[in-house]
């Protein structure tokens, strides 16, 4: 079978249908191509994987494969795509991680760091490995004169206290929580970081489980939080447990999702404005003097950056992106990124993104008052949004320029990542802003409406979407 490179290499990642786009044989030429690439031999590559069926023998095809051309390599078996981080970071080694994150179980991928889990994209070396990797399975992987070895460690327990040692829960007020790790990594890292499993003191928070079974099948719901149907299960839970808020995390647990106390889901920028505060108030603690910056992306509510701005730093507005984001963080020195999409970064965590901190943060924020989770979520969503809404379109282009001339002496034009139109309002009319932008994989606009009140967003979401749609 031809192995096809072009459908499994991602903008960002590796991903593929498993045994069908994504094959052993492709797994190891890409271990072997990413030292070559990178220049690994002589040095350590760290290697984790998740809890699919799919995921050890990738590992062990890829550790192979760097192992033949002189990487030494570091076994961290099952993590998180985060612990995986950390331990790109602690060892400064490269990292690859083996997941494919919230998709099903037909699915798996590498997510590729530099030393430091610096992300690797297509445009920043990701093309090259790839392109390495394809004569590999023409040639056959060859082994250096001197191959690397290969270790086992585990770094949960180095990972909980690392963290535990960035957001000090011990002084909160006892707390229920309801935690669905929907089968996936969250089953491991929870009871390590915000229970006693890795040997840490007891936390005044009460956990209670859901889907912590490690099992990549996925039997209860796609580790997918993103998705509403995926959260019924912990949004009926929490009511029923009478807990004072609920966290999703997806099947690699680099992203959590909130819940309140209600049942109802908070918004991603809410949590992420929240966490701002919180970390321009740590840089500020540490240098008073210090110019501060925080990243967002496009689409997040502007209720992010005018909270970054009340709060005295510089909020910087960046385009839609995993890899994107890391790059920023860097470029810009910011401590903190958010992201709508629940990735969240952190500069104390090598500015890689790290779902458990943003909620160790949260529960943080929310432990050290008396309100309800409710309460606090809605301080930060005055506004309204429309979520994210798909659209087939066949001529994109076309969509874009009756866009263009329907908003055209109504709103401000920026074309930073797709098309976002700024409404040109006056005196007492609300405000709204719209984002259109096209998929990289399909022929889909997507489309992202916020307004100060629920009228004005829905009238500008059915006026763009006939647009669209047209």
């Amino acid at each position: 079978m031809h192995a096809n490179f072009e459908a499994a290499v991602k903008t960002y990642d590796v991903r593929g249908l498993v045994g069908i786009t994504l094959t052993t044989e492709m797994v190891e030429a890409i271990g072997a191509a990413f030292v070559d690439e990178i220049g690994a031999a002589g040095q350590d590559v760290v290697v984790g994987h998740d809890m699919r069926d799919s995921s050890p023998g990738f590992a062990a095809a890829f550790s192979e494969g760097a192992r033949a051309r002189g990487a030494n390599v570091v076994s961290l078996g099952l993590c998180s795509t985060d612990e995986s981080y950390f331990a790109s970071g602690y060892f400064a080694a490269a990292g690859a991680m083996f997941t494919a994150s919230h998709n099903p179980a037909t699915y798996n991928g590498i997510k590729l760091s530099r030393a430091g889990a610096q992300g690797i994209s297509r445009d920043t070396g990701l093309a090259a490995v790839r392109e390495r990797a394809e004569q590999y399975v023409i040639d056959g992987v060859v082994a250096v004169a001197e191959p690397g070895g290969i270790r086992e460690v585990d770094v949960l327990a180095d990972y909980a206290a690392f963290l535990r040692g960035l957001v000090d829960l011990s002084g909160i007020r006892p707390i229920r929580i309801v935690v669905d790790a929907g089968n996936g990594m969250g089953g491991l890292t929870v009871p390590a970081v915000l229970g006693e499993a890795a040997g840490l003191p007891a936390l005044p928070i009460e956990i209670v489980p859901l889907y912590f079974e490690l099992d990549g099948t996925f039997p209860n719901h796609e580790a997918n939080p993103l998705e509403p149907a995926n959260l019924v299960d912990l949004q009926k839970a929490v009511v029923e447990h009478g807990a004072d808020l609920g966290l999703a995390f997806d099947g690699d647990a680099d992203r959590c999702f909130v819940v309140d106390e209600r049942g109802d889901a908070v918004n991603p920028s809410a949590v992420a404005a929240i966490v701002a505060v919180r970390e321009i108030a740590r840089a500020r603690a540490a240098d008073p003097d210090a110019e501060i910056v925080v990243i967002h992306n496009l689409i997040t509510s502007r209720i992010v950056p005018e909270t970054i701005l009340a709060a005295g730093a510089i909020p910087v507005r960046t385009r839609v992106g995993h890899s994107l984001i890391k790059d920023a963080m860097r470029e810009t020195g910011a401590v903190f990124g958010g992201e709508h999409s629940a990735h969240y970064y952190f500069r104390d965590f090598w500015s890689a993104d790290n779902g458990m901190l943003a909620a160790m943060h949260l529960l943080a924020e929310f432990g050290s008052q008396d309100e309800p989770l409710s309460v606090l979520a809605d301080a930060y969503t005055p506004y309204a949004q429309s979520g994210e809404i798909n659209s087939t379109v066949d001529d994109v282009p076309a969509a874009f320029t009756r866009i263009v001339e329907a908003f055209t002496g109504r709103g401000e034009f920026d074309e930073l990542d797709g098309l976002t139109v700024t409404g040109l309002v006056a005196g007492d009319e609300p405000f709204w802003w719209f984002s259109v932008r096209s998929s990289n994989t399909e022929p889909l606009l997507r489309l992202n409406v916020e307004a100060a009140d629920v009228s004005t967003m829905a009238r500008i979401r059915d006026e763009v979407l006939e647009l669209i749609r047209r």
